[in-house]
């Protein structure tokens, strides 16, 4: 009872920001004891016989058909709506977004004159970037929005496909040097069968990296049922928080190469730059969620600007190591005939 009044006066923009942060921080601790006391064994089963994704429509609904002109103004220059990377030198968002973009492409061993596969290309960010960097190389990029493929298309790259698809019908016709996915993963359930299907597209020498985000220890769906379960209703229906060590111990068709763990300070950093982007411009905001959200506009503002808050203060929690950024480098496992 107490949750749902909370939530209502947020909604509405009646609470400042010292009592949000408390009490996003209060839904923390109480969701960090419950995955502890939990095993995940269900959970687990569930998701190894079902289905590669569920509730994708969820996920466009909530963020992928959202207009490109929203995140032009909470985003950086990049448009890269997943973590960034934050160094001493770093001096803002589009400067994190583009360190981001440089260190993915090296750990992804990207060369000019591959052909890449990117899946859930976002608005771009990577695939744009790639197109840049690497002018020789041929990049298919794969969304499941018809928004972001029109984005990306009007950037009149000569070197990038953008193929709209849902990720659990999709199946390429040719084989890439490299595949890359960034933060769509978490949209995923069954990812044995994903993974056991990426790598058929590969070729022999071929390397698969992910970008997730993840908690440092424990796997878990987020919830849609109750107050509480608020972000994963509004935002993240169908889709779940791994484990750091969740996808090497799941891809039995493919060999960890190499796993690297950025702490959550970055992921905090981002989101923070989000909801101050959002704050700076919640006039211009407002006119653009009048044309989504009709007479919900400031409530959908002040959601929005909760998200945010929530990530920046879950992934700055215990400062940032609780929940964090998964890098993963695979490689094809050699067919062995039975």
């Amino acid at each position: 009872m107490i949750l749902r009044i909370g939530l209502n006066l947020a909604e509405k923009g009646l609470l400042p920001l010292t009592i949000l942060r408390l009490g996003v921080r209060s839904l923390i601790k109480k969701r960090l004891k419950e995955i502890n006391t939990d095993d995940g064994d269900t959970f687990l089963e569930t998701i190894r016989s079902g289905p590669i994704a569920v509730h994708t429509d969820k996920a466009n609904e909530q963020h992928y058909e959202i207009p490109a002109d929203f995140f032009r103004h909470v985003l950086g220059k990049h448009l890269k709506y997943s973590a960034c990377y934050w160094s001493e030198q770093t001096e803002s968002l589009s400067d994190a977004e583009r360190s981001s973009l440089e260190m993915i492409c090296e750990r992804a061993r990207l060369r000019d004159g591959q052909n890449i596969l990117e899946l859930g290309c976002g608005w771009g960010s990577l695939s744009l970037f790639m197109a840049d960097k690497y002018p020789n190389s041929q990049i298919t990029s794969v969304s499941n929005s018809k928004s972001q493929r029109d984005f990306i298309n009007s950037k009149n790259k000569h070197n990038i496909e953008v193929i709209t698809a849902d990720i659990s019908d999709f199946t390429p016709d040719r084989s890439f040097d490299r595949i890359v996915t960034i933060e769509m993963l978490e949209h995923v359930r069954n990812h044995q069968q994903l993974l056991k299907r990426i790598a058929s597209w590969m070729v022999p020498h071929g390397l698969l990296f992910i970008h997730v985000f993840c908690h440092k220890r424990k796997l878990y769906p987020f919830d849609t049922i109750g107050s509480h379960n608020w972000m994963g209703r509004l935002f993240f229906s169908g889709g779940m928080m791994p484990s750091y060590n969740y996808l090497p111990s799941h891809s039995d068709s493919l060999k960890i190469e190499q796993q690297w763990w950025l702490e959550g300070i970055h992921y905090q950093r981002t989101a923070e730059a989000w909801r101050l982007h959002l704050e700076s411009k919640k006039p211009t905001i407002l006119e653009i969620f009048d044309d989504i959200y009709g007479d919900q506009a400031s409530v959908w503002y002040q959601r929005w600007r909760l998200f945010f808050l929530a990530c920046e203060e879950m992934f700055g929690y215990n400062q940032g190591s609780e929940w964090g950024v998964g890098h993963y480098l695979f490689s094809p496992k050699p067919f062995e005939p039975s």
